[in-house]
């Protein structure tokens, strides 16, 4: 369980995804890729699909409130608490994709916490102006890019792959915006993700 009152509960919980994503089954990925089908008939170890998606469900709740907590702050400008709002959608997506694969899975989705909980975990006190919060949503989302893209390689069918790719692929887009609007320069060089 994810102790959301400790930064390093929650770091260790991104590594955890790491770790164990790459021990997500085939038939969970394609049942989070959509593709309900297919998955039908392959062999899962569900109980251990469903602790897996659990983890990655609880740091998708921490993300939507990390940003309903920048939204309401009222630190966010337009058009930052645009992008701020549109980046929440994503999450929300990316949510509704696990609950789903969860419960196709016959497991019961990890409980979102209280926007109080969340704040206290985030620190949101020492939130004091815009670029604090857009620093630490961007601390958030390089965590999770690296999380995604770290379980890819494991993953010897393309479809699999590709879904933890275009998960990464967002959770990227949304660093960089981030970065860009904290005026700080882009990693300098090559290959800089998921190392």
């Amino acid at each position: 369980m994810i102790d959301l009152n400790s930064p390093q509960s929650i770091l260790q919980a991104r590594r955890s995804l790491i770790t164990r994503g790459a021990t997500l089954s085939a038939s969970a990925m394609l049942l989070l890729a959509g593709k309900d089908a297919l998955a039908q008939g392959m062999k899962a170890d569900t109980a251990k699909d469903v602790g897996i998606l659990n983890v990655a469900l609880g740091l998708e709740h921490e993300a939507i409130n990390a940003y309903q907590l920048g939204a309401g702050s009222g630190l966010l400008q337009k058009p930052v608490l645009d992008v701020a709002v549109q980046f929440q959608g994503h999450h929300k997506t990316h949510r509704d994709a696990l609950v789903a694969t969860i419960r196709k899975l016959g497991g019961t989705p990890v409980a979102e916490k209280s926007l109080d909980e969340y704040a206290k975990a985030l620190n949101a006190a020492a939130l004091k102006n815009q670029g604090d919060v857009l620093d630490l949503a961007a601390r958030l989302e390089l965590g999770a890019t690296n999380a995604y893209l770290s379980v890819i390689p494991a993953m010897a069918d393309r479809e699999l792959a590709k879904v933890a790719a275009r998960l990464a692929a967002d959770e990227t887009m949304h660093f960089t915006v981030l970065t860009s609007a904290l005026g700080r320069p882009l990693p300098p060089g090559a290959l800089s993700f998921g190392a």
